[in-house]
């Protein structure tokens, strides 16, 4: 499976995958590492809410 090989190649690095997807949001993904991409359902719509970079605080 191409998720395998990725996780293996990826190392310290993060890695998005996306694909089209029959639902509300028309998309579903994956991560893997540390990356600022977090999913949230909001009754059952996935979206994908960014995290601030590190090392930045909010104002």
């Amino acid at each position: 499976m191409i998720w395998n090989q990725i996780e293996k190649l990826a190392a310290d690095g993060n890695v998005v995958m996306s694909w089209a997807t029959n639902s509300e949001s028309g998309f579903d993904f994956i991560t893997y590492g540390n990356n600022r991409r977090e999913p949230v359902d909001l009754d059952g719509l996935r979206l994908v809410r960014f995290l601030p970079p590190k090392g930045n605080s909010p104002a």
